[in-house]
């Protein structure tokens, strides 16, 4: 789906609505920008592994997926709870996975002569260069358009496993920021604490597509990622781990515009921070297939959000210059305060825009530091442009004078590291390899999965 809280096709709600509430509730809000979901299909163990694997470890893989894809394909994805099923089966299933990338099997072998035992531990490879890894077409699709897309690559499918739960955690991360109303009207309100647990799920969600890019991507086969839907490739995946980052310096910016502690100076290199992520997202998803839907919202989301940080950082610039004493600092600052009140204008046009492009999502409700901003922009312009309109009387070519460019500083913000977990112990057991069977418990196999 383009945004986070994009109903999908098979969330149909039957019936007309009779309120406006109620209608209002159909069109989604977005607070957090989650990439389009994509969910597994079932897809056949059994056949290609049959006979290369033990029965426990097939078994295993079978009803790991098969509980996967039981939970993806209810129709509650967007609930907190199926959320956090769905993430847990993930990491159940993922150990498991993993087994299917070995390049072959371990084998221990005990041998007895002359009355002396002697163990011996071989490595046998698969018939095929990519051992296990290119045995499965593993099936995947896209919630947005149904678009499905399989291919015969574990590592495929270990990539949409890891990438699943990015987007899981952008979803959680956007579900806490969007609160349900309120009984009796009153403003809707996020807690502090809900607010740091958001960044905390951000860094979580950028460090895993950051670990899709740099170790997951670079093991499938040069082909097959040339052929990967959009929302899997590298640009894109780049973009979105650094547009996550992004929206983890915005919440830090609405907690620091909220704290009496925080001073003009910290408020400030936040806000260039952000306009300094937003803008590298921007200039990696420019190279980019965004001829789609989904990458024309994502780059309408960025343009928006690159708007409304950089007229925070020139509102917060303009109040710290407008602390010196010249009157050159007084202009600087008018210059500064009228420059962020025409990006905000222009920031609340591309969000419409935004919100109009497909999937349509509703005009959300001014939030974090942009909730405070919305107000004091305007206002603090108009005051100090008619504080400082002698200045500007005294001096004719101050209106000449050119924007100050806004200080540079070195990114706090990193992803959290993720690394894949250890396969599976079932994959080095002794009876993991290829299995020899007789004809007859063959075809016996054969005639229970048929059933």
């Amino acid at each position: 789906m383009g945004c986070t809280s994009s109903r999908p096709k098979r969330f149909s709600i039957k019936g007309k609505c009779k309120s406006k509430s109620k209608r209002r509730s159909l069109i989604p809000e977005v607070a957090v920008f989650v990439p389009a979901l994509r969910i597994p299909l079932p897809v056949d163990l059994i056949h290609p592994l049959r006979g290369l694997v033990s029965r426990d470890a097939l078994d295993k893989l079978s009803t790991l997926r098969g509980h996967l894809v039981q939970l993806s394909a209810e129709d509650d994805l967007l609930n907190v709870s199926r959320i956090s099923q769905i993430r847990q089966a993930l990491e159940e299933y993922l150990p498991v996975l993993l087994g299917l990338t070995n390049k072959g099997f371990i084998f221990r072998i005990r041998i007895f002569f002359n009355q002396f035992v002697y163990d011996y531990t071989i490595i046998i490879y698969m018939y095929t260069e990519k051992g296990l890894d290119a045995l499965v077409l593993f099936k995947w699709k896209n919630l947005e358009d149904d678009e499905e897309f399989s291919v015969a690559c574990a590592w495929y499918e270990v990539l949409s496993v890891v990438h699943a739960m990015a987007m899981l955690s952008l979803l959680e991360a956007n579900s806490m920021l969007l609160p349900r109303e309120t009984s009796d009207g009153s403003e809707r309100k996020v807690s502090e604490d809900s607010k740091k647990d958001v960044v905390d799920l951000l860094l979580k969600a950028s460090g895993c597509l950051e670990y899709c890019v740099h170790h997951i991507l670079v093991q499938i086969p040069i082909q097959v990622r040339k052929n990967l839907p959009s929302n899997l490739q590298q640009g894109t995946l780049e973009a979105i781990s650094i547009q996550t980052l992004a929206q983890g310096i915005e919440m830090q910016l609405g907690l620091a515009s909220e704290s009496d502690s925080a001073t003009l100076s910290v408020k400030r290199r936040l806000a260039c921070e952000l306009v300094a992520y937003f803008s590298q997202a921007h200039y990696v998803l420019s190279g980019c297939d965004t001829s789609d839907s989904y990458g024309k919202k994502l780059l309408s989301f960025i343009k928006w959000k690159f708007l409304e940080a950089k007229a925070a950082a020139y509102y917060y610039h303009g109040l710290v210059i407008d602390k010196g004493n010249e009157p050159s600092c007084h202009i600087s600052a008018v210059c500064c305060l009228c420059t962020a009140d025409d990006l905000l204008n222009e920031s609340k046009r591309v969000c419409l825009s935004f919100c109009l492009a497909t999937p349509v999502t509703r005009v959300p409700a001014p939030w974090g530091v942009m909730k405070h901003l919305h107000k004091k922009i305007p206002d603090v312009a108009y005051r100090r442009s008619q504080m400082y309109a002698y200045l500007f009387e005294q001096d004719k070519n101050a209106t000449l004078q050119s924007l100050p460019d806004l200080p540079e500083f070195q990114l706090s913000l990193r992803p959290e590291p993720y690394e894949l977990p250890n396969s599976d112990p079932l994959w080095e057991s002794e009876d993991c390899g290829p299995q020899i069977q007789s004809l007859k418990d063959h075809l016996e196999d054969e005639d229970e999965h048929e059933s």
